[in-house]
Parts: C-alpha cells; structure tokens; sequence
C-alpha cells in the first residue's frame, strides 16, 4: 500500500503513537494516507478507537515481526 507519509513511533507507548499520528495527519490533504508504524500492542485498539472517533478511515493494519502498521486515510 502507498502511503503519503510514514510515521515512526516505534518504542513508544500510549499515548504516544496516537499523537504522533494526530499531528503529521494535520499535515495531509483530504484524500492522503498515513502510515503508523508502532511496537506497542495496545496501539491495535487505541487507533480502531482513535479512527472512530475523528472520522478518518482506518484502511487497514497488520503485525509483522511485532511491528504493528496502521493505514489511516484522511477523511
């Protein structure tokens, strides 16, 4: 999947993936997607939550070698 930008929060916990993805989404254009990449394992609920919550679309995620990564589109 392409992504218009990719974020790093890997070795971090909550809250922080979620603000680091709230942040660099403010510097897309409707229609652009974001990739997340985070090693904590309460980031799969925490962006399901977040997703629903702001409206964005949450196109897909999957874990790969513990690594968790999370496409959201900006609505």
């Amino acid at each position: 999947m392409q992504a218009n930008l990719v974020v790093d929060t890997k070795g971090l916990a909550c809250p922080m993936p979620i603000v680091r993805a709230k942040k660099a989404l403010d510097k897309l254009e409707a229609g652009q997607v974001m990739e997340v990449l985070s090693t904590d394992k309460g980031s799969v609920n925490d962006f399901q939550a977040w997703v629903k919550q702001t409206k964005h679309e949450l196109i897909k995620h999957e874990e790969e070698n513990g690594i968790y990564k999370f496409y959201v589109k900006k609505v």
